[in-house]
Order: C-alpha cells, then structure tokens, then sequence
C-alpha cells in the first residue's frame, strides 16, 4: 500500500498539469512535427517537463510522509541523489527539444523543425546527471554478471562503472524513439517491473524511485499514444534513461537491468552501425503504411516493420510486448 502513494501523487500532478504544459510548449514555439502522419501535424514536444515535475511531487510525497508518519528505514539520501540525477538529465534533454529552427528542414526526405545537440555533444553533457550519484558511492560495488558471476568493482564503481552507465543507458534511452507511444509504452513496463523486482528483494528507495516515474509515465500515456498529442522529446527519453540506471543502482538490479535492457543494448549497436546517423521512424507511404527508410536494418523498428507490422501503433506495440517478455522472464526468475 505504501508504494500507492508515490505513484498516485505523481499520477495525479501530471494530469493536472499535462494541458497547461502542452499549451504553454505550443506558445513558446517548442514543437516538432508528428513525421509519420499524412497531413504532419506540428506538436508540442519535450513531455519530459511535466513528467519531471510529476515524478518529483511523488518522490516528496512519500519523503514527507515517511518522515513525519511512517518512519520506515531507507536511505532517503540514495532516493534523493536519483532524483536529483533525473532533474540534470531532464533539463539537457530540454535544451535538446528547445533548439528548433522556423523554417522545416530535409533529412532522409523527412521534414523536421528540430535541429537539437550534435551527436558528439549528448554523452559529454549527460555524464553530470551522474555525479550525484558518485557523490554518494550509491549502489553496491560488487555486481552479478551473466556468465560471469559476482565481480567486485570497488571504487572503480562509483568512480568508472555509474558514469559510464548514465552515459550509456540515457544515450541508448533516446536511440529507440519516434513512434507514438513508443518511449512511454517502454517507460511504463521498465518502471512498473523494476518496482515490482524491488519489492520482491526488498528494496524501499528503488521501488520509490520506479514507482513516480511509472505514475508519472501513466498519466501521460493517453496524450502521447496513436495520434499522439504531445511529442516525448528528449527531455523525456533522457529522464526515463536516468530513472532507470538510478532504480537500478540503488536497488543493486544490475543483473536484471541487462535484462530488461536488451532492446536498447540491441539498438544501440544497430544505430553503431550507421555511426549514428540513422532515425528509427519509418516513410510514409500513400497507402498509410511505413516503411524503412534504408535498405539496411538500423533500429528494431525497421526490423518489424521489414517483418510486415507497418501500422505507427502496432510497431510500438510489438517492441512493447517484446519489453514485457523480458520483464515477465525476469520475474519467473525470481520466483523460482
């Protein structure tokens, strides 16, 4: 029941605040144009605000009653050095989202707006989204590696292991992108299963940390599902990253965050192969399907679309559905 209260908080505050936000991202001209639609609908973008600010209220709320009312043992500064992480990594996303250009301009034949960071520039600039976390030594330095079994990192962790894998899991994050639904569908089901595994090991701030993020994402489902509403942007791709290597970190999920990982890890070195130039959107054709804008594969989004699911919402679907496998296998995991 304790684990309602983050969740419904930062629910309730992204549905009260998520119209005025769109509205106000629309006046101040921060938009990007919905690519997969025929009559290419400019929307607003950078979601990743108010799913910020939603995540917060839920990360507060349970600090404020377990400090005055429940008085349970967890180490609230872990949940707070992660939530200060995802306020470093929100905000460089943002500036991402927030550098659009008047006039549309051509790119593999899509139109776009967004001019956003060089590709070089994102790593150097999420890498402080981790130091709140090294501040702390958060986390466990001995970690259980498949195929491997525990190793002991020592201060190598703090120091090498948390900034590279800010880096890495963040960047990766805003790799798979672009269809309606697709970040937050994927959100959801990462968040709502890392707070399930860490009650099931008993781990109060990681279950904390998941469980705002996962009420905050739900409240922003239906505006950013088929047609889509409200664009994700970076900002949100970026905070989803950061919510996932914090959970992971202070709940010692390592193991199982390479799990539910694996779509990213995989796109990450589909993207590698295009030196990181390719999209994973789709064209649009007459007929209202999509389809890959390369001969060649470079992100799982081509791959199902090159297996014949060509619908915006059914690619996102089935890259959903394959995240919940890995989720559900994890779990069978640990309970047997």
């Amino acid at each position: 029941m304790l684990y309602l209260i983050p969740l419904i908080t930062s629910l309730v505050i992204v549905l009260l605040f998520i119209k005025p936000t769109m509205r106000f991202l629309t006046r101040a001209g921060i938009i990007g144009i919905d690519q997969q639609k025929k009559d290419k609908p400019k929307l607003p973008t950078s979601a990743g605000i108010v799913v910020m600010v939603g995540f917060l209220a839920g990360i507060f709320a349970f600090i404020g009653l377990n400090t005055f009312l429940f008085k349970l043992e967890t180490n609230l500064l872990y949940i707070l050095a992660a939530a200060f992480s995802v306020i470093i990594i929100t905000f460089i996303g943002f500036f991402d989202d927030i550098n659009v250009s008047r006039s549309p301009r051509k790119d593999k034949g899509l139109e776009d707006i967004r001019i956003g960071l060089k590709q070089w520039q994102k790593p150097l600039l999420t890498l402080p989204a981790a130091i709140p976390l090294m501040a702390i030594s958060a986390g466990v330095s001995e970690i259980s590696l498949p195929f491997l079994g525990p190793v002991n990192f020592g201060i190598f962790f703090p120091l090498l292991i948390i900034p590279l894998a800010v880096i890495f899991v963040t960047n990766a994050t805003n790799m798979l992108a672009g269809m309606n639904g697709l970040e937050t569908g994927l959100g959801l089901v990462t968040t709502f299963f890392i707070g399930l595994y860490s009650i099931l090991l008993g781990s109060l701030g990681s279950a904390v940390i998941a469980f705002s993020a996962f009420g905050a994402l739900l409240g922003l489902i239906y505006f950013n599902w088929y047609p889509a509403k409200i664009l994700p942007g970076d900002s949100l791709t970026y905070l989803i990253g950061a919510v996932l290597v914090t959970s992971i970190v202070v709940g010692n999920l390592e193991a199982i965050g390479f799990i539910i990982f694996i779509p990213w890890i995989i796109e990450f070195f589909l993207k590698a192969r295009s030196k990181f130039k390719a999209r994973s959107i789709g064209l649009l054709q007459s007929n209202g399907i999509l389809c890959p804008p390369y001969k060649k594969i470079y992100s799982l989004t081509h791959l199902v679309m090159k297996l014949g699911i060509n619908k915006e919402r059914n690619i996102s679907m089935s890259l959903i559905i394959l995240e919940i496998f890995l989720c559900f296998l994890v779990v069978f995991s640990l309970i047997y």
